[in-house]
This record gives structure tokens, sequence and C-alpha cells, in this order.
């Protein structure tokens, strides 16, 4: 299977139940002492002036200055059976101070009951504040006194406070660079695997066959129950989602971009949903004949109108069976991932104008979308 072929949802839904805590690297092995083994090598000459017995060099130094920065923030999630759906497990992050944590659409979906466990042992039930199946990206809701970090008394300490990672949409990663994946995969709470960014703008299919753009392709190893959990740069700042494995490969996992999690994000606590607009037609896509595309200077395909529903955006401006859609407003529409697109940044209540080929001619329609319904 190559990298571009259609991956396997990682299942968050095994191993749940299990308490190892196990801190996974390159290595594939299981467990071992870090003091053995070579996995750390003898402390240097005491003329170097660490006070720690151990040293480790500075690769090995970036991973764990991510891991204390970003680790309280991952959670693991238990999953209880709901209608249709079994018990299992995956993980999230908080995202916000007062108890928002995002994960997997495909984790929390059907959950009759929802538990999060925190690094530091706490356990708290949690709500689904929206669901987008569309990115496969969801946000749950914790009481935050349940993530509070305690500071155990220690003389001069700060308050105890949520320990969040921010989600920033402006954030570009690059090929090569460090990605850090922290998780619970498998059950084993709070494992770290590294890797590298090694593709960006992969596409994937979601549910209700919508593409996610812009996916990044990675390298840090990822284990069904790893879904949710953050894809880290070398500062501990999100970069994306952890979603997708390919079944029986290696070193191939995927994650949704940190700038799809920061607008999904931002609808679902807005809205408790993702707000698309809509135009209301069956379509398909349709490759045009050669000499129809060079007589209206098209590219190779277009979207064919199939069906109307009737009372719909599409109904109201005039659009037939057989239209085929080129353009909507100053975007090609290439076919139906590309009016997906084009819909999704597009206010409803807005006029756009269709550019459609009908019996052979070009013609302008004036559409105004309207909000997807949650059925739609």
């Amino acid at each position: 299977m190559t990298a571009d072929a259609v991956p396997v949802i990682s299942d968050p839904r095994e191993g749940a139940g299990r308490t190892y805590e196990v801190s996974a690297g390159l290595a594939s092995g299981g467990p071992r002492d870090a003091t053995r083994g070579g996995v750390n090598p003898p402390a240097p000459p005491a003329e170097r002036g660490r006070e720690s017995p151990l040293w480790i060099d500075p690769y090995s130094q970036a991973v764990v200055d991510v891991v204390e920065r970003a680790g309280p923030a991952v959670v693991a999630i238990e999953i209880g059976a709901g209608r249709g759906s079994q018990g299992g497990a995956g993980s999230g992050f908080v995202v916000t101070p007062d108890g928002y944590v995002m994960t997997n659409s495909h984790v929390v979906s059907g959950a009759r009951a929802i538990r999060v466990k925190t690094p530091a042992g706490e356990t708290a039930e949690a709500q689904v504040v929206g669901d987008d199946p569309a990115t496969d990206l969801a946000v749950i809701r914790v009481d935050a006194a349940a993530l509070a970090t305690s500071s155990r008394g220690s003389p001069g300490a700060a308050p105890p406070g949520v320990s969040y990672l921010p989600v920033d949409g402006e954030l570009a990663p690059r090929v090569g660079q460090l990605a850090v994946a922290i998780g619970n995969p498998l059950g084993f709470e709070s494992t770290v695997s590294t890797g590298v960014v090694s593709a960006l703008g992969r596409s994937l299919r979601g549910k209700g066959n919508r593409l996610i753009d812009g996916v990044i392709q990675h390298t840090a190893p990822l284990n069904p129950g790893s879904s949710g959990g953050p894809l880290l740069d070398g500062a501990g700042r999100v970069i994306g989602v952890n979603t997708a494995i390919i079944a029986r490969s290696q070193g191939l996992g995927f994650a949704i971009a940190v700038e799809t999690a920061a607008w999904v994000l931002g609808q679902l606590l807005a809205h408790g949903r993702v707000r698309r607009a809509w135009l209301g037609v069956g379509a398909i896509r349709r490759p045009l004949d050669r000499r129809l595309a060079y007589h209206h200077d098209l590219g190779a395909a277009a979207v064919e109108v199939q069906s109307v529903e009737p009372g719909s955006p599409a109904a109201r401006a005039g659009l037939q069976d057989g239209d085929l859609i080129v353009r909507f407003g100053d975007l090609p529409v290439d076919g139906v991932d590309a009016l997906h697109r084009a819909l999704r940044t597009w206010p409803a209540g807005q006029t756009a104008q269709l550019t459609v080929i009908r019996r052979g001619g070009r013609i302008a329609v004036d559409i105004v979308p309207v909000w997807a319904s949650s059925a739609a």
C-alpha cells in the first residue's frame, strides 16, 4: 500500500483498563530500565559539572523538554460502550484552562460514558461538547478541578493550575522537523514516541466520504489508543492531532493538521458543531469531453448535478439534473471535494455565483448557500 492510500482509522477500543506506564522512543521493544542496555550512556567525567548522574545528548534532551512541557496536558480517555459501539480507550489533550479536551471523533462517537484519566492518576467524568466526524475531531469537557496540577506543598511553588496546550492555527510544520507523539497506545498510559514530519498536504477520507485536506504524515510510531493525542514540535507546540495509521505498515502515521484543528475547535466551542454552507444537490465528479473543455477553457473534470433537493438553495437557484458546475465564485471546481472545500469557508446567506455548463452552453447561476443541518 502506498503512502497516499486511504488509511485505516486507528481503532482506539483496545487495551482499555491497563495501567502500565512505559516510554517508547524510536526503539520498538518493550519497556526496560533506562539505566541499562545503553539507553543512556554513563555519566561523563566530573569536570562537566552536571548535577544529574546521567548525561543525555541534545536530541534526547529536546524530546525530554517536550515531554516535560506538554505531557501533563495529555490525558487517557476511557470509553463506556454505547449503542452500536464497544468500550475502549483513546487519547486527548487539554486545550483550555477551563477543562476543554480535544480528541478524535471516532474515539468518543457513540460513547455511553466517558472517563478521563490524567498523568497524575486523577479520574473524572467527561461530556461531549461537539463532534465533527467529517474531520475526525471532537471536543469533550472535564471538571477543571480534576485537571489541576498539584505543587505538593513545595516551598515557594505556584498555586495549582491546569496544564493545557494552545491550538495555534498559524503554526506551519516543515518536512524533516522533529515530531513527538504522546498518547495511550494499547492502554499503556503516557507513552512517548518520536519521529519526523515526513510529508505535508496528504488527504484522508473521513466519515460521510468528505475529504480531510492538509493531513500531516509522520514517522512517530502510533498504535490503537494513540488516536486523539497531540503531535508536537520541538518546542512542545501542537502541530497536529494523531488520527490514523495504515494497517500492516511501519513509519506511516497521520495527524489532522493544527490549522484544521484550530478551525474546528473554534466552531465546536462556539456552536457545538461545525457549520458548513450547503447547496442541496447530489453530485458526482464527471470527466469533461475534451472538445467541451477546450471550447470553454476548462479543466479535465467538473461536478455533475444528479439530484436537487426540493426547497434547497439549489432548487431556488434553478439548478437542474445534468448541470455541470465548473466554478464556485472564482474557484475552479473539478470534483465534489473541491466543491466541499469552497463551501467550507463560504458564509451562509451570502450570494455566490456558480459557473455552469448546461446543454453545452455556459451560464452563470446565483445561489445563496445556507447552513447545513446536522443531518445534511
